[in-house]
C-alpha cells in the first residue's frame, strides 16, 4: 500500500488576522509542520534589500529570484527559506521589510516560484500553512480551507501591540488587488472573524471542524 496522501490545513486572511498565532497552536496540537508563506516573501525582499535591489521593480526582482540562494530547510516543526544557509528570522520582521514585502509578492514570476516550493513542502509531511493564496492557488484542493479576519481597529491593536509598523490598510489593497494570486475568499472556505476570540477559542474550532466534530 502506498503512502496517505498528506493534510493539508489551509489558512488565509489579511495582516494581523491571527494566522500566524492560530496555525501555530493548531500545528503544535495536531503535531503537523508548520509553514509560513508570508516569511517566505519576507526573506526575498530582505535579500532583495540587502543586494541593493529596487523592490518596486519588477523586472529586477525577477531577476534577483531566477537565481537566489534560497533552500527550504525544517527547523524544528516549522519550514523556512533560508538563503545561503541562513534564515534572517528577526530582520524580516522589521518596518523596512514590512513596507516593502507587498511589492516583491505581487510580481508574477515570484509567486510561481513560491507557489512550486510551496506545494513542495508536503514532502515534509502534514502541514498548517498559512498565507494569502494558500486556499485560491497553492493548496485549492485541500478540504480544509480557512479565511481568518478580523476588524480593522482590532488588526491595528494586533500590530501596534507586536511593535510592528504597518499600514495595513494600504497592504490589504495591493494584497487583494494584485493580478497575480490576489487574496480573496474563496467559496468553500469557512469564514472565521476571530476580533473577539483568544487564539485558542478560534484555533479550538477550526481544529474540532478538521476533525469532523
Amino acid at each position: 500500500m502506498s503512502d496517505p496522501e498528506p493534510i493539508v490545513i489551509a489558512i488565509d486572511g489579511p495582516s494581523a488576522s491571527g494566522k500566524s498565532t492560530n496555525s501555530k497552536i493548531i500545528a503544535a496540537r495536531l503535531g503537523y509542520v508548520y509553514v509560513d508563506t508570508g516569511a517566505m516573501y519576507r526573506t526575498l525582499a530582505w535579500h532583495a534589500q540587502q543586494s541593493g535591489i529596487e523592490v518596486t521593480n519588477a523586472e529586477s526582482v525577477e531577476a534577483l529570484c531566477r537565481d537566489w540562494p534560497a533552500e527550504l530547510v525544517r527547523r524544528g516543526d516549522s519550514i523556512w527559506l533560508e538563503v545561503d544557509g541562513y534564515f534572517p528570522e528577526q530582520e524580516i520582521r522589521s518596518a523596512e521589510v514590512s513596507a516593502v514585502v507587498s511589492h516583491v509578492a505581487q510580481v508574477p514570476f515570484v509567486r510561481e516560484w513560491m507557489k512550486e516550493r510551496q506545494r513542495s513542502c508536503v514532502q515534509f509531511g502534514n502541514l498548517v500553512m498559512e498565507g494569502r493564496d494558500i486556499t485560491s492557488n497553492i493548496f485549492p484542493d485541500t478540504p480544509h480551507k480557512f479565511y481568518l479576519d478580523a476588524s480593522a481597529e482590532v488588526r491595528q491593536a494586533r500590530r501596534d501591540a507586536d511593535g510592528v509598523e504597518e499600514n495595513l490598510a494600504a497592504r490589504d489593497q495591493r494584497d487583494s488587488t494584485r493580478r497575480a494570486a490576489p487574496l480573496k475568499v474563496v467559496e468553500d472556505a469557512t469564514v472565521i472573524n476571530n476580533s473577539g476570540e483568544s487564539p485558542e477559542e478560534t484555533s479550538a474550532r477550526i481544529i474540532a471542524m478538521v476533525q469532523g466534530g
